[in-house]
């Protein structure tokens, strides 16, 4: 009873209003911070979720500078540091399990907030499409400045001192044309580095564009026919052949020039000069039996898918033979007479290009030395040797280089 009366004393001295406004102002804060709390726990997880998909995206991509000049353009990246960028991936993956959760929770509870919810697919989403748009046109572009290395489609395996050299510089002017500086010798000396060796020795190539080399002593190789024709069957081979004799004489000055002690050239060609028997196991000379070669070659590949460029019309009319290469590559013509000029101190055509006005260039000192002088007699003796291996060599191509010509003129030279 104390307590009733006691109640009844306080509540006719305060005024009722005054009482219901308190109440009121109390359960109207009450509900203020209620509110915030709800929005705080539903914005916070947001925002966190962002900072750890731009650390996967930055983590789990290549591009990484790329990715970094993305985010500095994204409205909902610009607060991270650099740290935070370069988060290892060990630390990145600890966080995957809190980060779904987060996302499973705001999909229940954001529902209400409607700027969260429309703010959050979206950046992703356009995020996405810019990578994927960027990272193609990366990878065009990087194949249109650097191309892909891949295997010859088409070499030079012969002859040496055959004017390999000079048809090579001249095919290397064609724009659809790359080609290996240097002989590789893979076939003969380098097999057993394998195709991926030899591929990665190859110029990078665009769509359109041919692959060569060229190594000349794979002619005379008995394996590299069949080595070839396991890597391509379709592959197109070139020979450039010369007359054997000065052939021979050729490749004679090039080891005289390395090796001034070598025998006199006549003294190499002949097992007994006095019996006229000649040393075909000399490789100076083993080299020009062109038609024991040949028959190796045949064994795998017809003569379709071969070219047989005359070293001497090479030399006389250089723009004639490069144009039957040129077709017998698939090529246009452009390499024409206007890209040559015959130069003649060292016998034989340069190259320079139509609209340069500048000194054409020639090949290295090592073309086109002088020959020795050679007894008359002797090169009588090795055109007879020759004369039958020609002649079979003529049919098998069905080509006829003339070589007899020369014989001819030797012989009247020797009468007068």
């Amino acid at each position: 009873m104390a307590f009733w009366s006691s109640t009844s004393v306080f509540t006719s001295k305060v005024p009722r209003k005054i009482l219901f406004m308190f109440t009121l102002s109390l359960s109207v804060t009450y509900l203020f911070y209620s509110l915030m709390s709800c929005y705080n726990s539903l914005q916070f997880p947001l925002q966190e979720n962002y900072v750890f998909q731009g650390r996967l995206v930055t983590e789990d991509t290549t591009f990484v500078t790329l990715r970094e000049k993305l985010y500095s353009a994204s409205p909902g990246f610009t607060e991270f540091s650099q740290a935070e960028r370069t988060t290892s991936a060990p630390t990145v993956r600890e966080h995957d399990e809190a980060e779904q959760r987060t996302v499973e929770w705001i999909r229940t509870q954001a529902s209400p907030t409607k700027s969260a919810a429309a703010f959050r697919p979206t950046v992703p989403e356009r995020e996405h499409q810019e990578i994927s748009t960027t990272d193609s046109e990366l990878r065009v572009n990087c194949t249109s400045d650097y191309g892909e290395k891949k295997l010859p489609q088409a070499i030079i395996i012969g002859v040496k001192k055959g004017g390999t050299r000079a048809l090579l510089e001249a095919l290397r002017v064609h724009p659809d044309v790359r080609a290996v500086g240097n002989e590789p010798h893979f076939f003969d000396r380098n097999y057993e580095k394998g195709l991926d060796w030899y591929r990665d020795l190859m110029p990078s190539t665009l769509e359109g564009q041919i692959t060569m080399e060229k190594t000349p002593s794979y002619f005379v190789t008995n394996h590299a026919p069949k080595r070839i024709h396991s890597m391509a069957k379709d592959i197109k081979l070139i020979i450039v052949v010369r007359n054997p004799v000065t052939r021979a004489i050729s490749d004679y000055t090039q080891t005289l020039s390395k090796k001034p002690e070598i025998p006199t050239f006549e003294v190499l060609a002949f097992k007994n000069r006095t019996l006229g028997l000649i040393d075909a196991s000399w490789s100076a000379l083993r080299i020009g039996i062109y038609a024991l070669h040949l028959e190796s070659w045949m064994q795998y590949f017809p003569l379709s898918q071969m070219h047989f460029v005359s070293g001497e019309r090479l030399i006389v009319d250089p723009a004639g033979e490069m144009a039957k290469v040129q077709d017998f590559l698939g090529l246009k013509r452009i390499v024409t007479d206007k890209h040559f000029y015959f130069n003649k101190t060292k016998g034989f055509p340069c190259l320079k290009k139509p609209e340069d006005s500048s000194t054409p260039r020639c090949l290295g000192k090592s073309k086109g030395r002088t020959h020795p002088k050679i007894d008359p007699d002797v090169i009588r003796r090795l055109h007879k040797f020759y004369k039958p291996f020609n002649m079979m060599f003529y049919q098998m191509t069905g080509q006829n280089f003339e070589w007899e010509l020369e014989e001819d003129s030797v012989s009247r030279s020797s009468q007068d």
